[in-house]
């Protein structure tokens, strides 16, 4: 352990929902990004994805959270910043501070499954309700996200990304994130408060949106941090 939290890289499972939004840019929310990086856009649009994950047992950690990032690129290619974060864990939020400069803040989170009417099929389909309320406290939700899977790709879908994030100390980090799991594409809404954190996304449908089933995740590198 270093300080309070694990050292990196963090490999991490559970599962996790996954979404793609086209986001006016006026009504993108404020933040520094790191020299060199640029949001990705399209037309008057930036894109914007949330992260609904549920890490279990058996990783580095086992918590909730909701990650929000913007789509950017850099000289090496598209890549995404967080600009939201909420955890239910101490050390996960102490860890992606002083690692990687996410902006994590505490949140108390709620999965559940909600039962829709029978599918042509015959067989009942289900959604999952997400719901993450402010520090934890019990507050009134903050925002609700609404999945629901329609169709599963076969096998284990790897993916490779990066997160570029400005960093106190460092200045700019650069952290990859290795991932693979059971790909199934779907439909998704969030529900926010009005004047909350994530109000940009209320109503909003997700141009595209996926779970990750049973994933497997690796985020950072072995030694230090990376720093350009």
């Amino acid at each position: 352990m270093v300080g309070p939290f694990p050292p990196e890289p963090w490999r991490l499972r559970g599962d996790m929902f996954v979404a793609l939004w086209r986001v006016p840019r006026p009504d993108v929310p404020g933040g520094g990004l790191p020299t060199g990086v640029r949001p990705l856009r399209l037309g008057g649009s930036c894109l914007m994805v949330t992260f609904w994950v549920d890490y279990r047992p058996g990783g580095t950690l086992a918590y909730r959270e909701l990650l929000v990032a913007l789509a950017v690129r850099d000289r090496r290619g598209p890549a995404a910043c967080a600009v939201g974060a909420w955890v239910d864990d101490e050390r996960s939020l102490a860890g992606g501070r002083a690692l990687w400069g996410i902006p994590k803040e505490l949140g108390s989170f709620a999965f559940g499954p909600v039962p829709l009417p029978s599918s042509r099929s015959g067989r009942a389909a289900v959604r999952t309700r997400m719901v993450v309320e402010r520090g934890g406290r019990g507050l009134d939700p903050v925002v609700t996200g609404l999945h629901r899977d329609l169709l599963s790709l076969p096998g284990r879908l790897p993916v490779r990304g990066r997160l570029l994030q400005p960093h106190p100390v460092h200045g700019r980090c650069d952290v990859p994130l290795r991932l693979s799991g059971r790909v199934r594409l779907g439909r998704a809404r969030v529900q926010a408060e009005p004047g909350g954190p994530l109000s940009f996304l209320d109503g909003r449908r997700a141009v595209l949106a996926a779970s990750i089933r049973g994933f497997r995740m690796t985020v950072g590198e072995e030694g230090d941090s990376p720093v350009l």
